[in-house]
């Protein structure tokens, strides 16, 4: 079987993706972000994000088949993220992809985004193959999650999630704390360079043994951030200048602490000693830091793909398509919708049932 060719489409939340694979080689992977139109309300706008997809999906598809080298025609399939993600911006995807798919006369394969987060190290040129198990730890602006890959395209468990802020909006809302700008990761990232990562010992939410027995894998950052915040009000009543730098580090040694362990936790736990990084948080340099010391010294292999291929895009959901196709697994039908709540486990969604 030839190696599929296969067009992606990444809406589910403020960056449209269009990604185009041929198997497990990357062709093109264009990205449009609305992250400055969302700058000045602090965060994203469901709204402002599903019209900016709108925008931006017919110049991205033509980019990225411009880029690849390749026609509409001559693509064996479409996919596209179903869910999770913001409701309105998953649905101009899934409409686009849709429209594209039947005007073709070309299978549609809807497909899970956080799976894709996944699938996106497999685009990786010159690594070894991804071998399972594998834990993975993906940490974006609106997820957290812990997950038990036992293979690709059939068995992703839930182990944990954030019960409240993920990692991403914690930093974007400690940023607005700290007065600097959206998005928060980078400007925190930034700002801590200059600080004492144990000026202040925040909380490590869920960490706790009360907590562990039945939350060992879950995330908890609104508490931390809400710590921060009294201690800048402290500050402030004091009449004590924020030290900013030292506050920026702190938070970000507790965020990256309680990730890492957590990780970690779960490689020993169940005996998987490789553990999977990706997310757009993941592009944190202290993150990365701990993560690569850490394993190493628990005898832990640790895979990131390429920071281009951790954010948010559609070359992503072409790839885990590819593989789903390789595998023989049968388009999706049309019945599909978004669905902002899928769960890990609908790798893809509605199947082609074989008919008899």
């Amino acid at each position: 079987m030839t190696e599929p060719l296969v067009l992606g489409i990444e809406t589910s939340c403020d960056e449209t993706g269009i990604g185009i694979v041929r198997g497990r080689t990357l062709l093109s992977n264009t990205i449009a972000s609305s992250m400055d139109e969302h700058a000045r309300y602090g965060g994203v706008v469901p709204e402002v994000a599903a019209r900016a997809h709108l925008e931006a999906l017919q110049p991205s598809i033509d980019a990225a088949l411009a880029e690849a080298g390749v026609r509409l025609d001559e693509l064996d399939a479409v996919a596209v993220t179903s869910g999770p993600g913001l409701a309105g911006a998953l649905m101009v995807g899934v409409g686009a992809a849709k429209g594209l798919a039947v005007s073709l006369g070309t299978p549609l394969y809807a497909v899970n985004h956080l799976v894709g987060h996944i699938a996106a190290d497999i685009l990786t040129p010159d690594s070894d193959p991804l071998e399972y198990p594998t834990i993975a730890l993906l940490v974006s602006g609106g997820h957290t999650s812990l997950l038990h890959v036992r293979d690709l395209t059939t068995d992703v468990e839930m182990l944990g999630e954030t019960m409240d802020d993920a990692a991403g909006e914690a930093f974007d809302k400690v940023a607005r704390l700290l007065s600097l700008p959206y998005p928060g990761g980078p400007e925190i990232d930034r700002a801590a360079r200059e600080g004492d990562p144990n000026a202040i010992r925040f909380p490590r939410g869920l960490s706790r043994a009360s907590d562990l027995a039945a939350h060992r894998y879950d995330f908890s950052f609104s508490g931390l951030k809400t710590a921060v915040a009294r201690w800048v009000e402290r500050c402030e009543a004091d009449g004590v200048p924020v030290p900013v730098a030292d506050v920026a580090a702190s938070f970000r040694e507790a965020v990256v602490d309680v990730l890492v362990t957590k990780a970690l936790a779960a490689c020993a736990d169940l005996g998987v000693p490789r553990l999977l990084l990706g997310g757009g948080v993941i592009a944190n340099r202290r993150l990365r830091e701990v993560a690569l010391s850490r394993a190493a010294a628990a005898g832990v292999t640790v895979r990131i793909p390429p920071l281009s291929l951790c954010t948010d895009n559609g070359a992503m959901i072409a790839a885990l398509a590819a593989e789903l196709i390789s595998s023989g697994r049968r388009p999706s039908t049309l019945a599909f919708g978004a669905d902002s709540t899928l769960p890990v486990t609908e790798i893809q969604v509605a199947e082609r049932s074989v008919v008899s």
